[in-house]
């Protein structure tokens, strides 16, 4: 018969030198998508197949677009259905809106892509003034309405927004605004996850809607990792739908192995 002290002996050494039992971080695979101005929801298709054939759940947002407060409360009204840890990506405007909604709980990381990310007290519409981007610098390029909402003007949806997306798509997305509430560009920010959520940034070089130097300040000031994607316009999340969707992905896996140890 073995004698049974020696192998407990044996059993507690081996775990002394393999070290602490310690579970690996959940993965993160709920992706949550967030438009800008005068789009809607159904840009982001191309990224949403390539990352559900890559098993994520994705789902997108579709704001209002009446005023920030109601946009932001569609978001978290998807965060709310979520069933885990959520990865939330913002394109533009809609970067202000994770910014504030990606407070709650079940966020975990956030994605900028040729986005705003303001601070607490600020709006996109004061930081745009002080850098500038070629839209700012048309006149009659956005069109405002008697009662407070704006589109862009057709020729500019085109060459300023979408001019490296095949036209007949820019055109279909030109006609097919969703006009967005003046206020909801100047509207101060009550919370800024990016204090407190890692975060990534994916600056679109040819940008002409945002300064690409301004998206590349917000990013810098949050200490996010950045990608530039040279050349592509403020529809980079159409016109390089893989190149974005492989920035979400690396993120999500960042995050799903953040705190874990072998």
């Amino acid at each position: 018969m073995i004698p049974r002290r020696p192998i407990a002996t044996a059993l507690a050494t081996l775990l002394v030198l393999a070290g602490p039992l310690t579970a690996r971080a959940e993965p993160v695979r709920n992706v949550v998508l967030v438009h800008g101005a005068w789009v809607d929801g159904s840009g982001w298709r191309a990224v949403h197949d390539i990352l559900v054939g890559k098993g994520f759940h994705v789902t997108e947002v579709q704001e209002p677009e009446t005023s920030f407060a109601a946009d932001v409360a569609a978001t978290r009204r998807i965060l709310d259905q979520q069933d885990g840890p959520t990865l939330l990506v913002g394109q533009s405007y809609g970067g202000s809106i994770v910014t504030e909604a990606g407070i709650h709980p079940k966020v975990v990381g956030l994605v900028y892509v040729a986005a705003h990310a303001p601070d607490v007290g600020e709006d996109e519409g004061t930081l745009g003034k002080r850098t500038p981007s070629v839209l700012a610098r048309t006149p009659g390029a956005i069109a405002r309405t008697p009662d407070g909402y704006t589109t862009l003007a057709p020729s500019a949806f085109l060459t300023l927004f979408a001019p490296d997306l095949p036209r007949q798509q820019a055109a279909f997305e030109a006609s097919s605004q969703v006009p967005a509430a003046a206020e909801v560009f100047t509207t101060p920010l009550s919370a800024a996850a990016w204090r407190t959520r890692p975060s990534w940034g994916i600056v679109a070089g040819g940008d002409q809607i945002i300064n690409p130097d301004l998206e590349r300040f917000y990013y810098r000031r949050a200490g996010s990792q950045t990608t530039v994607i040279e050349g592509a316009s403020h529809a980079v999340y159409e016109s390089h739908a893989a190149e974005v969707a492989a920035m979400i992905e690396n993120a999500a896996g960042q995050l799903g192995t953040a705190g874990s140890s072998d």
